[in-house]
């Protein structure tokens, strides 16, 4: 017995998302743009001269201010390369603007162990 999807036409119970997630990029694997996890985008207010299609629009919904390709990536439930090249369709055509994480530097031990235990207990209280 088929159920009625949980969201949308393009959810179903059973199956999961019904658009697999390479179609949203178009079959395409390789952003144009550099990115990792903790690149912060962000809109810029200018919009595409041509129609996206409806990812690009959710996603730059979600560009209103400083955020990071991982948290886009778990916002819209899709894998991170397959945001990375829908951020670099944006990045491309000037609606966001993307800027690396900085570098904290170094000092004598690379591991802080300050720094650690505070990122342990903060993912202890959300979980």
């Amino acid at each position: 017995m088929r159920q009625e999807p949980l969201e949308g036409p393009w959810l179903d119970d059973d199956a999961g998302r019904l658009i697999r997630p390479y179609t949203v990029s178009n079959g395409r694997t390789k952003p144009t743009s550099q990115f990792d996890l903790l690149t912060l985008v962000m809109a810029t207010g200018d919009r595409p001269n041509n129609y996206l299609g409806p990812d690009h629009s959710h996603v730059l919904k979600l560009c209103g201010g400083p955020v990071s390709v991982a948290e886009i990536a778990a916002q819209i439930a899709q894998p991170a390369v397959v945001t990375k090249v829908l951020l670099s369709d944006l990045v491309d055509c000037g609606a966001i603007t993307s800027r690396a994480p900085g570098r904290a530097p170094l000092g004598n031990d690379p591991t802080d162990r300050d720094l650690l235990e505070a990122v342990l207990d903060g993912l202890r209280r959300r979980l």
